[in-house]
Protein backbone atom coordinates (compact mmCIF):
# COMPACT_ATOMS: atom_id res chain seq x y z
CA UNK A 1 0.00 0.00 0.00
CA UNK A 2 1.08 3.87 -0.61
CA UNK A 3 0.80 6.96 1.21
CA UNK A 4 0.97 10.52 -0.04
CA UNK A 5 1.87 13.15 2.92
CA UNK A 6 1.71 17.16 2.29
CA UNK A 7 3.11 18.39 5.02
CA UNK A 8 2.42 22.15 5.22
CA UNK A 9 3.55 24.51 8.04
CA UNK A 10 1.26 27.58 8.70
CA UNK A 11 4.62 30.15 9.26
CA UNK A 12 7.01 31.49 5.94
CA UNK A 13 9.36 33.99 6.69
CA UNK A 14 10.20 34.24 2.63
CA UNK A 15 6.79 34.35 1.80
CA UNK A 16 4.55 35.07 4.30
CA UNK A 17 1.09 32.50 4.02
CA UNK A 18 2.45 31.45 0.95
CA UNK A 19 1.03 27.84 1.67
CA UNK A 20 -2.48 29.44 1.44
CA UNK A 21 -1.48 31.93 -1.09
CA UNK A 22 -3.66 31.92 -4.30
CA UNK A 23 -2.03 30.50 -7.30
CA UNK A 24 -3.94 29.40 -11.05
CA UNK A 25 -6.85 29.10 -8.89
CA UNK A 26 -5.98 27.21 -5.94
CA UNK A 27 -4.34 27.91 -2.69
CA UNK A 28 -0.35 26.73 -3.18
CA UNK A 29 -0.65 23.74 -1.13
CA UNK A 30 -3.90 22.35 -2.97
CA UNK A 31 -2.06 22.08 -6.20
CA UNK A 32 0.16 19.06 -4.47
CA UNK A 33 -2.97 17.76 -2.85
CA UNK A 34 -5.02 17.93 -6.03
CA UNK A 35 -1.41 16.18 -7.90
CA UNK A 36 -1.88 12.99 -5.53
CA UNK A 37 -5.29 12.38 -6.13
CA UNK A 38 -4.92 12.71 -10.42
CA UNK A 39 -2.20 10.02 -9.91
CA UNK A 40 -4.39 7.36 -8.68
CA UNK A 41 -1.60 6.09 -6.83
CA UNK A 42 -2.19 6.35 -3.20
CA UNK A 43 -4.46 4.44 -0.73
CA UNK A 44 -3.95 7.50 1.45
CA UNK A 45 -3.15 11.20 0.76
CA UNK A 46 -2.78 12.91 4.01
CA UNK A 47 -2.21 16.70 4.82
CA UNK A 48 -0.10 17.66 7.78
CA UNK A 49 0.32 21.25 8.96
CA UNK A 50 -0.35 23.29 12.41
CA UNK A 51 -3.08 25.55 10.54
CA UNK A 52 -6.28 25.38 11.20
CA UNK A 53 -7.18 26.97 8.10
CA UNK A 54 -5.09 24.89 5.95
CA UNK A 55 -6.26 21.06 7.43
CA UNK A 56 -10.23 22.82 6.85
CA UNK A 57 -9.34 23.42 3.35
CA UNK A 58 -7.51 20.26 2.28
CA UNK A 59 -10.86 17.76 1.86
CA UNK A 60 -11.70 20.09 -0.64
CA UNK A 61 -8.74 19.53 -2.76
CA UNK A 62 -8.87 15.78 -2.57
CA UNK A 63 -7.31 15.04 0.84
CA UNK A 64 -8.46 12.30 2.65
CA UNK A 65 -6.93 12.43 5.83
CA UNK A 66 -5.19 15.28 8.07
CA UNK A 67 -3.02 15.33 10.89
CA UNK A 68 -2.82 18.09 13.23
CA UNK A 69 1.34 18.85 13.23
CA UNK A 70 2.86 19.24 16.81
CA UNK A 71 4.19 22.46 17.88
CA UNK A 72 7.88 21.03 18.09
CA UNK A 73 7.53 19.76 14.81
CA UNK A 74 6.46 23.49 12.96
CA UNK A 75 9.12 25.66 14.17
CA UNK A 76 11.44 27.71 11.65
CA UNK A 77 14.14 25.22 12.97
CA UNK A 78 12.26 21.98 12.88
CA UNK A 79 13.46 19.38 9.96
CA UNK A 80 10.60 18.19 7.78
CA UNK A 81 11.50 14.06 7.82
CA UNK A 82 10.02 13.82 11.35
CA UNK A 83 6.78 15.32 10.89
CA UNK A 84 6.45 12.58 7.40
CA UNK A 85 6.93 10.08 9.93
CA UNK A 86 4.41 11.54 12.54
CA UNK A 87 1.75 11.86 9.22
CA UNK A 88 2.29 8.40 8.73
CA UNK A 89 2.63 6.44 11.89
CA UNK A 90 -0.68 8.99 12.96
CA UNK A 91 -2.45 7.83 9.94
CA UNK A 92 -1.67 4.36 10.49
CA UNK A 93 -3.18 4.31 13.66
CA UNK A 94 -6.38 5.65 12.35
CA UNK A 95 -6.63 3.29 9.36
CA UNK A 96 -5.24 -0.08 10.68
CA UNK A 97 -3.38 0.29 7.49
CA UNK A 98 0.38 -0.38 7.12
CA UNK A 99 2.44 1.56 4.05
CA UNK A 100 5.10 -0.05 2.48
CA UNK A 101 5.82 3.16 0.18
CA UNK A 102 5.70 6.33 1.40
CA UNK A 103 6.00 9.45 -0.78
CA UNK A 104 6.02 13.08 -0.06
CA UNK A 105 4.97 15.90 -2.18
CA UNK A 106 6.43 19.52 -1.40
CA UNK A 107 4.07 21.98 -0.85
CA UNK A 108 5.76 24.61 -2.36
CA UNK A 109 6.82 22.67 -6.01
CA UNK A 110 3.92 22.63 -7.94
CA UNK A 111 5.52 22.77 -11.35
CA UNK A 112 5.63 18.90 -11.14
CA UNK A 113 3.48 16.83 -13.17
CA UNK A 114 1.22 13.77 -12.68
CA UNK A 115 3.46 11.44 -15.07
CA UNK A 116 6.46 13.01 -12.75
CA UNK A 117 4.83 11.12 -9.28
CA UNK A 118 4.20 8.44 -11.48
CA UNK A 119 7.63 7.65 -13.04
CA UNK A 120 9.42 8.55 -9.73
CA UNK A 121 7.20 6.07 -8.21
CA UNK A 122 7.58 3.50 -10.75
CA UNK A 123 11.61 3.82 -10.69
CA UNK A 124 11.07 3.46 -6.64
CA UNK A 125 9.32 0.34 -6.88
CA UNK A 126 11.88 -0.94 -9.83
CA UNK A 127 14.75 0.13 -8.26
CA UNK A 128 13.81 -0.94 -4.83
CA UNK A 129 16.24 1.54 -2.86
CA UNK A 130 16.15 2.77 0.94
CA UNK A 131 14.71 6.37 -0.82
CA UNK A 132 14.36 7.99 -3.45
CA UNK A 133 14.78 12.11 -4.20
CA UNK A 134 14.37 14.44 -7.11
CA UNK A 135 16.45 16.59 -8.78
CA UNK A 136 18.05 18.55 -12.06
CA UNK A 137 20.98 18.67 -13.47
CA UNK A 138 22.94 21.30 -11.71
CA UNK A 139 24.23 24.88 -13.72
CA UNK A 140 27.11 24.79 -11.67
CA UNK A 141 29.82 21.85 -11.94
CA UNK A 142 31.27 21.42 -8.11
CA UNK A 143 33.97 19.97 -10.36
CA UNK A 144 34.43 22.50 -12.80
CA UNK A 145 32.83 26.19 -12.26
CA UNK A 146 31.72 26.12 -7.91
CA UNK A 147 34.53 27.72 -6.30
CA UNK A 148 34.90 27.41 -2.39
CA UNK A 149 36.41 30.10 -0.27
CA UNK A 150 39.46 28.55 1.66
CA UNK A 151 40.03 30.20 5.00
CA UNK A 152 42.69 32.44 3.73
CA UNK A 153 40.11 34.17 1.57
CA UNK A 154 41.27 32.51 -1.35
CA UNK A 155 38.81 30.31 -3.68
CA UNK A 156 39.63 26.81 -5.16
CA UNK A 157 37.09 24.45 -7.15
CA UNK A 158 34.78 23.08 -4.10
CA UNK A 159 35.84 19.62 -5.71
CA UNK A 160 38.68 18.23 -7.25
CA UNK A 161 39.16 15.18 -9.76
CA UNK A 162 41.50 12.89 -10.17
CA UNK A 163 42.02 14.39 -13.91
CA UNK A 164 41.89 18.24 -14.76
CA UNK A 165 38.35 19.13 -15.91
CA UNK A 166 39.14 21.32 -18.86
CA UNK A 167 35.19 21.44 -20.18
CA UNK A 168 31.90 21.34 -17.97
CA UNK A 169 30.89 18.32 -20.33
CA UNK A 170 33.66 16.25 -19.15
CA UNK A 171 33.25 17.14 -15.47
CA UNK A 172 30.58 14.43 -13.17
CA UNK A 173 26.90 14.57 -13.66
CA UNK A 174 26.06 17.16 -10.36
CA UNK A 175 22.12 17.94 -10.01
CA UNK A 176 20.20 20.41 -7.65
CA UNK A 177 17.96 18.74 -4.97
CA UNK A 178 14.51 20.25 -6.33
CA UNK A 179 12.74 19.19 -3.09
CA UNK A 180 9.77 18.36 -5.29
CA UNK A 181 9.13 14.23 -4.43
CA UNK A 182 10.53 11.88 -1.92
CA UNK A 183 9.95 8.45 -1.61
CA UNK A 184 10.63 5.90 0.92
CA UNK A 185 10.21 2.51 2.36
CA UNK A 186 8.51 2.19 5.61
CA UNK A 187 10.86 1.32 7.08
CA UNK A 188 13.66 3.77 5.93
CA UNK A 189 11.34 6.50 6.52
CA UNK A 190 10.28 5.79 10.43
CA UNK A 191 13.38 3.86 11.58
CA UNK A 192 15.84 6.38 10.59
CA UNK A 193 13.81 9.44 9.54
CA UNK A 194 16.71 10.66 7.04
CA UNK A 195 16.96 11.51 3.71
CA UNK A 196 19.60 9.51 2.34
CA UNK A 197 21.07 6.21 2.78
CA UNK A 198 23.92 4.48 1.06
CA UNK A 199 21.25 3.01 -1.93
CA UNK A 200 19.29 6.74 -2.36
CA UNK A 201 18.74 7.44 -6.22
CA UNK A 202 17.41 10.19 -8.18
CA UNK A 203 14.75 10.76 -10.52
CA UNK A 204 15.69 13.70 -12.82
CA UNK A 205 13.52 17.06 -13.48
CA UNK A 206 14.12 19.18 -16.21
CA UNK A 207 14.52 22.75 -14.69
CA UNK A 208 11.25 23.99 -15.32
CA UNK A 209 9.51 21.91 -13.34
CA UNK A 210 11.75 22.41 -10.72
CA UNK A 211 11.54 25.51 -8.98
CA UNK A 212 10.71 25.81 -5.16
CA UNK A 213 9.00 28.72 -3.93
CA UNK A 214 11.02 30.53 -1.69
CA UNK A 215 10.48 34.17 -2.22
CA UNK A 216 8.35 36.98 -4.02
CA UNK A 217 10.54 36.05 -7.20
CA UNK A 218 9.87 32.50 -7.49
CA UNK A 219 6.35 32.98 -6.85
CA UNK A 220 6.17 35.26 -10.24
CA UNK A 221 8.32 32.62 -12.11
CA UNK A 222 6.11 29.77 -10.98
CA UNK A 223 2.54 31.33 -12.21
CA UNK A 224 4.56 32.89 -15.54
CA UNK A 225 4.96 29.07 -15.81
CA UNK A 226 1.66 27.92 -14.82
CA UNK A 227 0.22 30.48 -17.30
CA UNK A 228 2.46 29.18 -20.19
CA UNK A 229 1.63 25.95 -19.66
CA UNK A 230 -2.03 26.34 -19.66
CA UNK A 231 -2.76 26.12 -15.95
CA UNK A 232 -4.06 29.63 -15.29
Amino acid sequence: MRICTITVRAGSKGVPGKNLRVVAGRPLFGHSVAQAVATGLFDEIVVSSDSEEILSQAPAFGATGVVRRPAEMATDTAGKVPAIAHAVRTTEERTGARYDVCVDLDATSPLRTIDDIRDAVALFERAEPESLITGAEARRNPYFNLVEEQPDGTVAVSKTPDDAVLRRQDAPRCFDMNGSIYVWRRSSLLDDQVVFFPSTILFEMPAERSIDVDSEFDFRIVEWLMGQRGDL
